[in-house]
């Protein structure tokens, strides 16, 4: 190599002075320069004594060695959901000392090439690098991270906190310095290599060879040692036995290392690489993760993403979690019980993922039939692992025709259901999809062809709303892997399930659509505290622990409520709900009262992916979204007339059974937006004259996506008071609209129970169109019962088409009569020492009197008001004042709509609040929603049946 030439001096050359003139400025500028480097040096020295002199002395090394506090995990309850190796030593790991002479040198090799290539060379700190963390930090105000020495790994293992500060910083290369003017290399690496933690609990290499390979550190080969040598720098993500394609990545790096460091030949690596390591796995014998172990295994990746390694294997944090542990152990029974099952139909594996649609929690996940099976790949995680999910993905593809600005699909939409071929691309045979069951079905709904899974419906559907539609709708229902950078081109198989997910994501999708649209990414960690007991994290959700609740907080802890997003609009996350749990329009297919029948409200789908390697069944309630997955590991297939209703819908139902056993059956709340009008089954259109009676039936639609033929403005049939879940007693007012075109008459019906089989009739029939008015007077004081029960509004038109609201749901309370009291009294009349009680009853009844005309008593007071915010403009997280009272007052909810029809509740999560404020009525996530012009509506409700409405235009400008 050319030595490198001069730099240009920065200024133009200059004439040499001559005499003593020169020669004086030479020595005192020399002078000056000496001073500063003393100076500078001294002020070093300084330093350097002044942080050496706050550590501890570096020649307690070897004693200092081993000791550290671990990480705790718990469930949701504070039950530990890892039990310490050693039952009176909670610190313990597995390890086992070897001297340097008793490792393989290809891990000696890997580790120096991979963590420090420089070891032998330099004096325990590499100068350049130090530098560059240093000057990262100052100037992002961020911890120090950069390329720190084995020497000043050792240090951060066995002496200092694992926190990432400058003045850390600072320490650990002092110290480094320090050891490495005490110890020779060879010692300071030996103890290293018996430090460093390599997952599953193993430190040091001898530990993590017996684990990973049931060998000794002296044998492992250049493949194993590669491997090994790439976990430190993240053992959770790198866990060969949970993730082993991020392993097998990380080995190749750390081979490509060894090659530039000349210690291997390019040959030796691509040999290695191409090796097929076996995982042993096994080792801890006196302590098993014999509870929840994949989901303790996730916790400790997140935990490890966010904080690093030190601090999850020796800062001593405690992790309360998400887990519901009686949820979770009726999980891996179920799991266990249906593999156990059909193993007979090669189903060797299962997992199972439990999630809480509002807040996102992990309740159960369930990774394998049985963690420490190695026959089944037992330690694999499947939940997290990408999987095809055949005909799950159906729903989402629905879903974005229902999105359509023009030419939209409702669910009342035909569909030919015949053999179709379908483009494939230039040079190939055209795309032939058939159905599951080999049949053609002609003319079918789009909830006939979603409720029982026809593909060809399912391929047209995709094809009329385009692939990009349906990775768009996967990207804001968090399929990330799925739309992940990179992927191969899709093609209108993507519908059959023709991409890959995790059941993780997919279970979280269906949550989204139990939550109305709303999206909460999966959670697992409630809240973090360090090991003084303070909070580093917390996740605000009902429920908490008291040990996350009131556990005071550390210095910048984050403190927050589960993050959401709107991943569709709430009326048409409904409509697929709606079909989702119709049992009757599922029947042809599933049959009826098929596992996919809880006995309650719920909707569910199953998927089967191409060969029959993974069978899926993914539902929810409004409570509980549970996703199973069935297969093998190795992707084997099963047995080919295996489906997922057969297979993976036995453990969903069970499972779902046990977990709402005590859980109040509960629909799906109708949002606004949502009508139910008569079609035609022959057209999907509104019916006319020539549609037979029998064809004719109810169908919902989103009110800005109709049917042909109905016209949005036309058609109002509402009710917008009761509100839905209200309690209410006395004579309550109806308040909507009752208007659709050749009106004839409209009436009012209720039902008891929130699913009723009859109807009764409050008011009708009314041959005066309403619109937005009352429409009747309900006196609930002459229901037989109290308790749940429905009320709605039915239009008909003159040739006899019937349009309903959907059923508001309320709870009747009757109030506690006199009746039995006053019925009691007369009975003793012919006693005489009662017969004054009679006579003195009236007595009251006049006194009263004089205050019955005044009208204050009949009408209490209710008030409610808007604050405009400062120039009219919200952005952000905006709070929206204002005061909601009064004698009367029950409860309110804040609204917005951007076209004045469809009213969307500003906080999604708590719609109703039921005491008086003055102040923050309401926060307001404006993120959510595009900018615009908005109108904000207050309803406030009082106990008499009376109602205060304001209402106030605002702008959104983030």
């Amino acid at each position: 190599m050319q030595p490198r030439p001069p730099y240009p001096s920065a200024q133009p050359p200059r004439r040499a002075a001559s005499g003593s003139g020169c020669l004086s400025g030479f020595f005192l500028g020399f002078s000056l320069f000496l001073v500063a480097v003393l100076t500078a040096l001294a002020v070093a020295l300084l330093a350097y004594a002044a942080l050496a002199r706050d550590l501890p002395p570096a020649d307690e090394l070897v004693q200092r060695a081993s000791q550290f506090q671990t990480t705790r995990i718990y469930a949701r309850d504070g039950q530990v959901l890892q039990e310490p190796l050693a039952p009176d030593d909670p610190r313990a790991g597995l390890r086992r000392r070897v001297p340097l002479s008793q490792i393989s040198p290809y891990l000696i090799q890997a580790t120096v090439a991979t963590e420090d290539a420089n070891f032998y060379r330099h004096r325990g700190v590499d100068p350049v690098a130090l530098l560059r963390a240093v000057y990262n930090a100052v100037r992002t105000q961020g911890p120090v991270a950069g390329t720190s020495t084995i020497s000043q790994q050792l240090v951060k293992l066995v002496f200092l906190s694992p926190e990432r500060t400058l003045s850390r910083k600072l320490k650990e290369a002092v110290l480094a310095a320090e050891i490495t003017r005490r110890y020779d290399k060879d010692t300071i690496l030996e103890l290293y290599l018996n430090e460093v933690y390599y997952g599953h609990l193993a430190y040091g290499a001898e530990a993590a060879a017996r684990i990973y390979f049931n060998t000794s550190a002296r044998d492992l080969t250049l493949a194993q040692a590669a491997l090994l040598a790439g976990l430190p720098q993240s053992p959770a993500f790198y866990d060969p036995l949970q993730n082993p394609q991020a392993a097998k990545r990380r080995q190749a790096d750390v081979l490509r290392l060894m090659v530039e460091a000349g210690y291997i030949t390019p040959a030796e690596a691509d040999a290695a690489w191409q090796e097929d390591l076996q995982y042993y796995g096994q080792g801890l014998d006196a302590v098993r993760l014999t509870k929840a172990p994949h989901f303790v295994m996730y916790v400790r990746s997140q935990i490890e993403q966010l904080y690093g390694p030190e601090m999850l294997y020796r800062g001593g944090l405690q992790v309360y979690t998400t887990l519901d542990l009686g949820l979770q152990e009726a999980a891996e029974a179920e799991v266990r019980a249906g593999v156990a099952r059909l193993r007979d139909r090669q189903v060797s594996n299962a997992a199972l993922v439990a999630i809480r649609p509002q807040t996102g929690e992990i309740l159960s996940m369930v990774g394998s039939a049985d963690f420490f099976d190695q026959e089944i790949d037992g330690q694999v995680n499947v939940a997290l692992a990408m999987r095809q999910p055949g005909s799950a993905i159906k729903p989402f593809t629905y879903l974005a025709t229902f999105e359509m600005a023009q030419d939209w699909w409702t669910p009342a939409t035909l569909v030919e259901d015949v053999r179709t071929e379908f483009p494939d691309g230039p040079g190939r045979p055209p795309y032939v999809p058939r159905n599951y069951d080999g049949k053609f079905h002609g003319w079918v709904s789009v909830r006939s062809a979603l409720a029982n899974s026809y593909n060809i419906p399912a391929v047209k559907a995709l094809q009329h709303a385009g692939i990009p539609a349906l990775l768009d709708v996967s990207r804001r229902f968090g399929l990330d892997t799925l739309v992940r950078p990179g992927h191969p081109p899709y093609g209108l198989a993507l519908t059959l399930g023709g991409g890959e997910v995790t059941l993780l994501e997919l279970t979280g999708a269906y949550a989204a659509l139990a939550n109305g649209g709303v999206r909460v990414p999966p959670a697992a960690i409630l809240c973090v505290l360090n090991a003084d007991g303070q909070v580093l994290e917390r996740l605000e959700v009902p429920g908490l622990p008291a040990a996350c609740r009131d556990a005071p907080l550390a210095p910048g802890a984050v403190v927050q409520p589960p993050p959401q997003s709107v991943a569709t609009a709430a009326r048409y996350a409904y409509l697929i709900t709606d079909i989702l749990k119709d049992d009757e329009a599922r029947a042809p297919v599933f049959g009826r009262n098929s596992k996919l029948n809880l006995g309650r409200p719920a909707a569910a789908k199953t998927g089967t992916s191409n060969d029959v390697r993974d069978g899926w069944t993914v539902g929810y309630t409004p409570d509980l979204a549970t996703g199973v997955w069935m297969g093998n590991s190795d992707g084997s297939p099963m047995d080919q007339l295996l489906s997922g209703s057969a297979g993976a819908a036995v453990i969903w139902n069970a499972y779902m059974t046990r977990a709402l056993a005590n859980v109040p059956p509960r629909n799906f709340p109708v949002p606004e937006g949502v009508v139910r009008l008569e079609v035609c089954a022959l057209t999907g259109a509104l019916p006319d004259p020539s549609c037979p009676p029998d064809q004719r039936r109810m169908e919902v639609f989103a009110a800005d996506r109709l049917p042909p033929g109905a016209d949005a403005a036309a058609f109002q049939v509402s009710i917008t008071e009761p509100r839905d879940g209200e309690t209410r007693e006395g004579v309550i007012p109806v308040m909507g609209s009752a208007k659709v075109p050749n009106f004839d008459h409209y009436l009012v019906e209720y039902g008891e129970t929130f699913e009723p089989g009859a109807w009764g009739v409050v008011a009708g029939p009314v041959y005066q169109p309403v619109e937005n008015g009352l429409l009747a007077q309900w006196d609930l004081r002459g229901l037989p019962k109290d308790g749940p029960h429905v009320v709605r509004v039915v239009a008909v038109d003159k040739s006899g088409r019937r349009y309903e609201s959907p059923a508001v749901r309320i709870y009747v309370r009757l109030p506690a009569t006199p009746t039995p009291e006053a019925t009691e009294t007369p009975t003793p009349l012919p006693t005489p020492t009662e017969t004054p009680l009679p006579e003195a009853t009236p007595t009251p009844t006049p006194t009263p009197g004089p205050p019955t005309p005044t009208p204050t008593p009949a009408a209490p007071s209710l008030f409610g008001r808007l604050i405009p915010p400062p120039g009219g403009v919200f952005f952000g997280l905006a709070d929206i004042e204002g005061e909601a009272g009064g004698d009367d007052f029950s409860g309110y909810r804040v609204e917005f709509s951007a076209d004045g029809v469809i009213w969307l509740p500003v906080n999604p999560q708590a719609p109703e609040v039921f005491s008086p404020t003055s102040g923050v009525l309401a926060n307001w996530d404006t993120t959510l929603v595009p900018n615009g012009i908005y109108t904000l509506r207050l309803l406030v409700q009082g106990w008499s049946g009376a109602a205060v409405v304001d209402t106030l235009t605002v702008r959104i400008a983030n």
